[in-house]
């Protein structure tokens, strides 16, 4: 069984890592490679950076970053936020990212999720999944989670796997920021239903939330923000805690 995994997330904006609430109402976090050293230092598993406002003007600057972050970290990171080619992908691996994530543009245009994956293997490939319910059903948006699609979620998380996705991050908008727990819901159905590693976000309040996801889902990581970022929640408690509840962690 994989040990579960402990991931502190960081979305950029403009160079800052900033962090908000159902995706809006954003404040500013702290600097990314300062906070990306500390989570190294307290045992975090991995890391993952959002470049949010994936313009062609930033993208130049977040690869520069992406080169500053893998020169002071020795974990595993994956990056994301407007990567829509091969190259995209390319330039991000080539500046240090062990993984990339991909939304919008799989969404889009799936194919490119067999693209990356016959270029540079499935296990650096991670589909990120943002799900809202809606009506009694779980629908995919893109645009970060600006726009509803057409796909109802649990058939997307089923397509990528078949696609070449190595890995899922799921995200629950309904969770997104409240500190409330991760969608138990959503993460148990999508993890029980494809065979590659789901990671659950959305909602991370307290060190019980933590114990709970990996308990009552197969879900193998768990992702979070904001407790990491403003102190609520030390990665080494979380941890301890965790071990001491018999949960197989990293």
């Amino acid at each position: 069984m994989l040990k579960k995994r402990i991931i502190p997330c960081l979305d950029i904006k403009e160079g800052t890592t900033v962090k908000g609430i159902n995706f809006e109402g954003l404040r500013n976090a702290g600097n990314p490679i300062e906070l990306s050293k500390k989570y190294e230092n307290e045992g975090a598993d991995e890391l993952i950076f959002l470049d949010i406002t994936a313009t062609i003007e930033e993208r130049k600057t977040f690869v520069e970053l992406v080169k500053d972050i893998a020169r002071e970290l020795s974990i595993p990171f994956t990056v994301g936020g407007g990567i829509s080619t091969v190259e995209d992908v390319r330039k991000l691996l080539e500046a240090g990212a062990d993984k990339i994530s991909i939304n919008s543009s799989a969404v889009k245009n799936p194919q490119l999720i067999s693209d990356l994956a016959k270029e540079f293997g499935s296990q650096c490939i991670v589909v990120a999944i943002d799900t809202k319910f809606i009506d009694g059903l779980d629908w995919v948006h893109i645009k970060g989670g600006r726009e509803k699609t057409d796909l109802k979620t649990l058939d997307w998380a089923k397509k990528v796997e078949k696609l070449g996705a190595g890995e899922i991050l799921l995200t629950s908008m309904d969770g997104d920021g409240t500190k409330k727990g991760f969608d138990i819901r959503i993460t148990k159905l999508i993890s029980e239903n494809v065979n590659i590693p789901v990671i659950a976000s959305g909602g991370a309040g307290n060190i019980e939330d933590f114990e709970i996801v990996f308990n009552e889902t197969k879900a193998t990581g768990a992702l979070a923000a904001s407790i990491f970022h403003f102190g609520e929640v030390e990665i080494q408690d979380l941890k301890s805690e965790l071990k001491s509840k018999k949960i197989a962690i990293r």
